[in-house]
């Protein structure tokens, strides 16, 4: 059973990038059963995935975020990481991580990451 836990800022200033951190336990984020992903949820929108990290460090993207979306990984510290370049107050969402295996996903709990100067 893998856990998931998102940190970084909680605010981010219009131009700027959001930088989060997702911390696994329970799997090892090179272990080839999972993907390990990023979705998030606008107020009052529904989730908008953003894109993956394979075991072997390969990504994909949503068409509609990949000029600004780059997701890489800390294999020593059991961690994957977004980044999201050149923000907009359109990117305040709630920013989840999650790992899929099979028909199987397991949530982080989510984070708040408010764009505003």
């Amino acid at each position: 059973q893998v856990q998931l836990q998102e940190s970084g800022p909680g605010l981010v200033k219009p131009s700027q990038t959001l930088s989060l951190t997702c911390t696994v336990s329970g799997g090892s984020i090179t272990n080839s059963n999972y993907a390990w992903n990023w979705i998030r949820q606008p107020p009052g929108k529904g989730l908008e995935w953003m894109g993956v990290i394979a075991a072997d460090g390969s990504t994909d993207y949503s068409p509609s975020l990949k000029s600004r979306t780059s997701i890489s990984r800390d294999t020593s510290k059991n961690q994957f990481s977004l980044q999201l370049r050149s923000v907009t107050p359109e990117d305040t969402a709630v920013y989840y991580c999650y790992a899929r295996r099979g028909l199987y996903t397991y949530w982080g709990q989510g984070t708040q990451v408010t764009v505003s100067s």
